[in-house]
């Protein structure tokens, strides 16, 4: 996979082996052998591709389909689907806040959570509510989501 996407990005940037190893400092025996695969690069020269060619290294050895980082899914949130996290978001911070009988707010092994804690929580809910919106578009079929 390394060498596929070591191709693509080079032909995009319409560079030849010969450019892209003078670079690099590097043959254009060894360019050809990576985008073959009968080479593989250290770490540090994924690390220099990767920094070059403005991508994830993830993205480079095939670990991901999102060049630029970020959740590793192929479908991005649309629109709506920011909508509806917004929504549910809104909907736990009220929770969160107002739903105590007693009026105290949060509390944490007993003790009342500060603003400062209660915004950490709330910001790692809305991680969690960004992964599970992506997994669940990464499994339903197309004919069953939503058109925007």
């Amino acid at each position: 996979m390394f060498g596929e996407r070591l191709r693509e990005l080079r032909k995009e940037k319409k560079l030849t082996m010969k450019e892209l190893g003078k670079i690099f400092s590097l043959a254009e025996s060894t360019i050809s052998g990576y985008e073959s695969g009968t080479r593989k690069p250290d770490i540090d020269q994924v690390k220099k591709f990767a920094d070059y060619f403005d991508v994830q290294t993830d993205y480079l050895l095939g670990r991901s389909n999102n060049k630029k980082g970020g959740a590793p899914y192929t479908t991005p949130l649309t629109e709506k689907d920011e909508k509806d996290i917004a929504k549910r978001m809104e909907k736990m911070r009220k929770d969160l806040m107002e739903g105590n009988s007693d009026g105290d707010g949060l509390n944490f092994m007993g003790e009342p959570m500060s603003e400062e804690a209660v915004e950490s929580l709330l910001e790692a809910l809305e991680h969690a509510e960004r992964i599970a919106t992506l997994t669940n578009k990464k499994y339903t079929p197309k004919k069953y989501r939503d058109k925007e």
